[in-house]
């Protein structure tokens, strides 16, 4: 039978906060690193890598600003802009600040940032995905505000979290899929864990910073009913109905609509200290063992299967599943994250570079788009950081010269419709340089530049410290 949670609220007070540690999260053990056995990178090397991808940032940047300054994000290929709403939220400059600070461009990020703060208003009447608000928006407004102090920012952050409230007044306390920045109206009842559950750094975090509850509490709670309603063999499926509760499709996997459910009840056991996400991720992990987890003669991949049944489905993994070397790094299995990060090299060098969904048996795209996804390059960056073995880093050179192969063009970088053909598609998004460009520089920088072991990066590579 499953074990229950009982739906208990927080108070602010009640949280212990401790380093930043896999320590309390059940998990497999760690494996040693076998970075002795392996020639290291001259700081010379990943000093000029570094550099290079800086350029890159500055490269795609600068085509954003001549090309679509002040809108959302940009087409680098008619080099126009596009917008979410008639009206821009700024997102592609809000989602690339905090990028510009811990690459060292002051000067940059400080005049964006008075830009954001003297131009940007959510008070418009426009529907928004609460999702994609919270990860981009309201978690660069909390990342900026701890990087550089500046209150302003704080302020604009809670006054969004109050317009996104309203999204979660549903019957089971998950989400409607999008709100109204304005009217607070809610639409959009099927949505999935992916969604209700990736949301708890960021309110989380605005508790702790403002000391109101009431933002954690919302969050908590979407990720406590997820629990109540995984399947007897503790799986979670793709799309539930916020309304009845119901699932609404039922394969499970860690891909799109799924995978960040899992990421934030590691980073929420461990940014909050948050005993009930510890034994949500211990119950997932091993359902993921147990259904999800397919070694092959291919490597170590994880697939498809019936929530209910278990039963396998597709034998797909692809380049969002790619996040997962992180996560389990992060919960301190470093032997399955290694295997299964091989595995996703694999996936990339099959091509040149790796597709949206991936047949592992057959070992050929199965769905050949790719999005400049930065998921495989977030987890080599996580592997080096707990092993320090040059693999990792021999990996992201790899990522970073077929970037620039396939997708760079003279106006920012373009997204691919095909890996096999190599098409580009007219559309560079906001995470290309909030997370694509960042988790490439983190991997080469200095370690100074970002104390890895003092912060928790949101989805959207923000990174969040306890300051609290």
């Amino acid at each position: 039978m499953r074990t229950s949670i009982s739906i208990l609220f927080i108070c602010l007070v009640s949280i212990a906060v401790t380093s930043v540690s896999a320590a309390s999260l059940p998990s497999a053990p760690e494996d040693k690193s076998q970075a002795a056995d392996r020639p290291a990178f001259s700081a010379e090397e990943k000093a000029r890598l570094a550099a290079e991808v800086k350029a890159e940032f500055l490269h795609s940047w600068n085509a954003y600003k001549k090309y679509a300054w002040g809108h959302d994000g940009l087409r680098p290929l008619s080099k126009s802009p596009y917008d979410w709403c008639s009206e821009p939220l700024l997102i592609t400059p809000l989602d690339a600040m905090d990028t510009m600070i811990l690459m060292g461009l002051k000067e940059e990020a400080d005049s964006t940032r008075e830009f954001i703060l003297r131009t940007l208003s959510f008070d418009k009447d426009c529907y928004v995905k609460t999702f994609e608000v919270t990860i981009r928006l309201l978690g660069g407004l909390l990342s900026n505000y701890q990087l550089t102090g500046d209150e302003r920012l704080l302020n604009l952050a809670r006054d969004l979290a109050n317009r996104l409230l309203p999204a979660f007044k549903s019957p089971t306390g998950f989400p409607y899929v999008e709100v109204n920045l304005k009217t607070g109206a809610v639409r959009g009842t099927r949505t999935n864990p992916g969604e209700a559950g990736t949301l708890i750094v960021e309110f989380g975090t605005l508790s702790m910073l403002t000391g109101d509850p009431s933002y954690y509490n919302y969050a908590k709670n979407a990720l406590l009913n997820l629990y109540e309603r995984r399947s007897d063999i503790g799986l979670v499926g793709e799309q539930i109905d916020c309304e009845t509760g119901e699932w609404t499709k039922t394969d499970s996997h860690i891909t799109a609509c799924i995978d960040s459910y899992y990421e934030y009840l590691v980073k929420g056991a461990l940014l909050f200290s948050d005993e009930d996400c510890s034994v949500m991720w211990r119950d997932a992990y091993i359902a993921l063992q147990n259904y999800i987890a397919d070694s092959t003669a291919t490597g170590l991949w994880y697939g498809h299967a019936d929530m209910t049944t278990g039963q396998r489905g597709k034998t797909w993994f692809g380049a969002l599943d790619a996040f997962f070397p992180a996560v389990l790094a992060l919960a301190g299995d470093l032997k399955n994250a290694a295997d299964l990060q091989e595995s996703c090299l694999k996936m990339w060098q099959r091509h040149g570079i790796e597709p949206e969904q991936f047949d592992y048996v057959r070992m050929e795209a199965a769905s050949p788009r790719f999005f400049l996804n930065p998921e495989i390059v977030e987890s080599a960056y996580y592997l080096y950081q707990k092993t320090k073995d040059p693999r990792y880093l021999e990996m992201g050179k790899i990522f970073l010269d077929s970037l620039k192969t396939y997708c760079r063009t003279d106006a920012g970088y373009a997204e691919l419709k095909s890996v096999v053909t190599k098409e580009k598609s007219d559309r560079m998004e906001s995470y290309f340089l909030a997370e694509t460009l960042k988790y490439f520089y983190l991997l080469f920088a200095p370690d100074e530049t970002l104390d890895f072991s003092k912060v928790i990066f949101n989805t959207e590579a923000h990174p969040i410290r306890r300051t609290w």
